[in-house]
C-alpha cells in the first residue's frame, strides 16, 4: 500500500506507441514517480526518452551491452528496474505481456498490460469509470483496448442514467498507428472483420457483463483515427436533452459540433494541436453533439476514438488502484483529468 507522502514508483516496459504515452503522462501525476523505461530498441525512438532523462533499462539481459554500445545510459536490465517498482505498465507488443506476466507475479510487483492481451491474463479488465473499485489492491489489470474503453465510457454514461437497453455498433477502424503507415496498412480498399460480433462487444462485457452489446468492424485506409456508429435502444422514451446531459455527465467525453467546422476526426485532431495536446492526443471521446438523433426509444450517435491517447487516462487511474494508494474512483478520476488537462476540448466549445 502507499501513501499521500509517497509517490508512486512506476516502471514501464516498451515505450512505443502507448510506452512513451504512458511515461510522459506518469511524470505529469504529481503523485507518481517514473523510474525508468525498459525496452530493446536502439533507434530514434528510445533516443527521445533519454533526452528527456528518463532512465533506460534494457528488457532483457542479453541487450545490456549492445545498448549501451549504442550510445544509450543503461542504468541495468529488467530485474533491476523491478526491485524498487510499486507496478510496472507492460506496453509491449501484444502477446509478450502475457509472457511477462509469469516474472512479474514471481517478483510480486503488481502489473497493468494492454488491451491487446486477454482478458485471462489478469482475470479482471480496467475502466476507470466503471471497474475501478473491483481493481483496488488486486495484483494485476488489463486496461482494455481504444476501441473498447471508448465503448464502455460511452454506453455506461447511458446505464448509469437508466437509459441503456442494448447497444449495436459499426466501427470503421484505422489501418495501423500513423507512425507505421509506410510499413504496412491497407489502400484503396476496405476489409471487414469476419467475425460479428466483431471482438470489442464481448470485450466491453469483459468490464461490464451486464452490457447487452453487439459490434460490427472494417478497417479502413486510413491512420488518423477510429469512428463508431451506435444505434441504441433505450429502456424508454426520452428526450434529446436528456441524453446530453447524460454524456456530459463525464469529462472523458467531449461534445463536438460539425457547425463548429469539426466535420471530421482531421479537424478534431487539428484543434487538440492548437489546444497545445502533446502529439494532438485526444484523451476523450469525442462526440458529435449536432448529429445525434432521438426518435421515441431508439438513439443515433457517432464518435471519434483517439486509438494513440484514449487509454492513457485509464492506465493512470489503473495505477493508483493497484497499489491501493488511498485514492477513491472519484478522486483518482479528476486528479488524472487536471493533471492531463481533459476536457480541454469541450471548455473550448462552450
Amino acid at each position: 500500500m502507499t501513501t499521500e507522502s509517497r509517490r508512486i514508483r512506476v516502471a514501464v516496459n516498451g515505450y512505443g506507441v502507448i510506452g512513451k504515452r504512458v511515461a510522459d503522462a506518469v511524470v505529469r501525476q504529481p503523485d507518481m514517480q517514473l523510474l525508468g523505461i525498459a525496452d530493446l530498441d536502439t533507434s530514434w525512438r528510445l533516443r527521445t526518452a533519454q533526452a528527456k532523462g528518463y532512465p533506460l533499462f534494457a528488457a532483457v539481459d542479453e541487450r545490456v551491452a549492445a545498448m549501451r554500445e549504442a550510445g544509450f545510459d543503461i542504468a541495468g536490465a529488467l530485474d533491476d528496474l523491478l526491485q524498487d517498482a510499486d507496478v510496472i505498465v507492460d506496453c509491449t507488443p501484444k502477446g509478450i505481456a502475457a509472457k511477462n506476466a509469469e516474472r512479474y507475479r514471481e517478483r510480486g510487483t503488481r502489473f497493468i498490460v494492454q488491451g491487446g492481451e486477454k482478458h485471462s491474463v489478469t482475470g479482471h479488465s480496467f475502466v476507470a469509470e466503471v471497474s475501478y473499485a473491483s481493481a483496488v489492491g488486486r495484483d494485476a489489470t488489463r486496461v482494455v483496448s481504444c476501441n473498447t474503453t471508448s465503448i464502455v465510457r460511452t454506453l455506461s454514461a447511458l446505464k448509469r442514467t437508466g437509459l441503456l437497453g442494448r447497444a449495436r455498433g459499426t466501427l470503421l477502424r484505422r489501418a495501423t498507428d500513423p507512425w507505421e503507415s509506410h510499413a504496412g496498412g491497407i489502400m484503396n480498399t476496405l476489409v471487414p472483420e469476419r467475425e460479428i460480433p466483431s471482438h470489442q462487444g464481448p470485450d466491453a462485457q469483459t468490464v461490464d457483463p451486464e452490457l447487452d452489446v453487439v459490434t460490427m468492424a472494417v478497417k479502413v485506409p486510413e491512420t488518423l483515427a477510429h469512428l463508431h456508429y451506435w444505434s441504441v435502444q433505450l429502456t424508454r422514451p426520452a428526450s434529446r436533452d436528456e441524453i446530453l446531459a447524460a454524456f456530459r455527465s463525464t469529462p472523458r467525453i467531449a461534445l463536438v459540433r460539425m457547425d463548429a467546422g469539426l466535420v471530421a476526426i482531421n479537424c478534431i485532431k487539428e484543434a487538440m494541436a492548437d489546444l497545445g495536446r502533446p502529439r494532438d492526443d485526444l484523451y476523450e471521446v469525442a462526440l458529435w453533439e449536432d448529429m445525434l438523433t432521438v426518435r421515441g426509444d431508439e438513439l443515433f450517435y457517432a464518435y471519434m476514438v483517439d486509438n494513440q491517447a484514449i487509454v492513457i487516462p485509464e492506465v493512470i487511474d489503473a495505477i493508483r488502484a493497484l497499489t491501493d494508494s488511498g485514492t477513491g474512483q472519484e478522486a483518482s478520476i479528476a486528479r488524472t483529468n487536471t493533471a492531463l488537462d481533459i476536457g480541454a476540448l469541450s471548455r473550448a466549445l462552450r
